[in-house]
């Protein structure tokens, strides 16, 4: 048993951040029965070109609908009726306009948890325009501050807004609200926007702005890469250290192991010394491989550690003791996370293909054989076709 066993979680095919917040909660525990449309829409972005390999639909099983058909509506209520949570990510209003909105949702299931992801919000002058993880961001402020000094805001890949901001917001809504139904209440709306999620990612920056602490330039803060002391490095073999030693006595032995004395140096917070200081650690760093520097700082409170790419991570030592990284059918993957001692998450199975093993998630939804026909005649189909509900 998992932390999330026996919560049944209906999600819409979308891209992005809704999926990843269903892997959360299918990570943790929980039953997610997937609805895909019928054949790969147009619009999958990166997914329509070269070979795809979803590792965030992991977990899942899969039936198909055409949700513009007329009978969609039916067959998606009778299998809302048996859920706990509904996740969807479509624009505002389009659930609504497929007679899936959260009036007629929540009148069929009282105690379901309703959870939407979008860009925007579902309210707003911007609500119903288009938009990706760079465009939530920098309306939220987040992006202004990710770039070098004196150069453009640089994407921090799709994770302030899509994956942080996104889907694991709409994890926690959706795990806040089934707990509120757990304890009594009825079942609500969950409106995640991205936006909203990278201005809350950002609430340490929000401080220091209010405080006076943060200037508005970028590369020129102790966060953003402006401190010499809080960066990377190039090392001999064109690699880099990470260098995050913000307290003073980690700052202390950072110099220790560098070789490099701090009466010759100007101090650590003075910004005025930054660049004289920052010359110093590349010049130290470009001395040794990142090997070398590895052995060096190990076993260190210098807070320095090497740059590794994604196809170095799962290789090293300490994500090896702590299992963090796993393979899924031939694919290396992130483990699931967070890690719960009493009731462990599982081992997560591939994504499916469209309606792969949606016979099996009905029946263990509920759904008897005639029920099963009666989806079958809706619209609803299964990857091994319209066969009969497997023994």
């Amino acid at each position: 048993m998992s932390v999330l066993s026996g919560t049944r979680v209906l999600e819409f095919e979308a891209i992005g951040p809704a999926p990843f917040g269903a892997m959360l909660l299918a990570d943790m525990g929980a039953d997610v029965l997937r609805v895909d449309r019928p054949s790969p829409p147009e619009d999958l972005g990166p997914r329509r070109s070269g070979k795809s390999v979803d590792i965030i639909g992991r977990g899942r099983r899969s039936i198909t609908l055409d949700l513009k058909s007329p009978s969609a509506a039916s067959a998606a209520l009778e299998l809302i009726e048996k859920a706990d949570v509904l996740i969807e990510g479509f624009r505002p209003g389009t659930m609504e306009r497929l007679g899936l909105g959260p009036d007629e949702a929540l009148a069929r299931n009282p105690r379901l948890v309703y959870a939407r992801m979008t860009g925007w919000g579902q309210t707003g002058p911007l609500a119903a325009d288009a938009g990706h993880d760079l465009n939530y961001i920098a309306l939220s402020g987040v992006l202004s501050a990710i770039g070098p000094a004196g150069g453009r805001p640089l994407p921090p890949l799709n994770l302030v807004g899509d994956y942080g901001g996104g889907g694991m917001l709409l994890a926690l809504g959706v795990v806040a609200a089934l707990l509120n139904v757990h304890r009594g209440g009825t079942g609500q709306v969950v409106d995640a926007a991205m936006i909203e999620g990278a201005a809350q990612l950002g609430s340490i920056m929000w401080g220091l702005v209010a405080a006076g602490n943060w200037q508005e330039l970028r590369g020129s803060n102790i966060l953003d890469g402006g401190a010499p002391w809080y960066d990377s490095y190039r090392t001999l073999d064109g690699h880099y250290m990470a260098v995050g030693a913000v307290e003073q006595r980690f700052y202390a032995e950072l110099l220790q192991r560098l070789g490099l004395v701090a009466a010759d140096l100007p101090k650590q917070y003075d910004r005025n010394g930054w660049p004289t200081l920052r010359n110093a650690f590349a010049k130290a760093f470009l001395g040794k491989t990142r090997d070398e520097w590895c052995a060096i700082f190990r076993y260190s409170d210098a807070c320095v550690t090497p740059v590794l790419a994604f196809s170095e991570a799962p290789h090293h030592p300490h994500n090896i003791a702590r299992g963090n990284f796993i393979e899924v059918d031939g694919v290396v993957q992130p483990a699931p996370a967070p890690r719960f001692l009493g009731t462990p998450s599982g081992a997560p199975k591939p994504a499916p293909r469209r309606g792969e093993c949606g016979a099996a998630g009905l029946r263990q939804w509920g759904f008897d054989p005639s029920d099963v026909s009666r989806l079958l005649e809706l619209g609803v189909g299964f990857a091994d076709g319209a066969g009969p509900l497997p023994a």
